[in-house]
């Protein structure tokens, strides 16, 4: 994936999770409970583009934050 295009969706979870008033905590928690083996380490990296999404990941994500997918892949 393109590093500008992976610091964008970054970017963009980091904006809808913070307006739903969620922290990266609660997310990696609600993510964990829905058998999405992550920690708030690997969020913080998703937000700034150093880490790699898997498509899994991305689904629960977007059901947890209530997102379309347009929503985060707003390029």
């Amino acid at each position: 994936m393109n590093k500008q295009i992976e610091t964008q969706v970054g970017h963009n979870i980091r904006k809808i999770r913070e307006a739903c008033g969620m922290t990266q905590d609660t997310l990696a928690a609600k993510l964990q409970l829905n058998g999405c083996d992550i920690t708030r380490s690997a969020i913080a990296k998703i937000e700034v583009g150093q880490r790699h999404l898997y498509p899994d990941e991305i689904i629960l994500i977007r059901q947890i934050l209530n997102a379309s997918f347009d929503d985060i892949f707003n390029i």
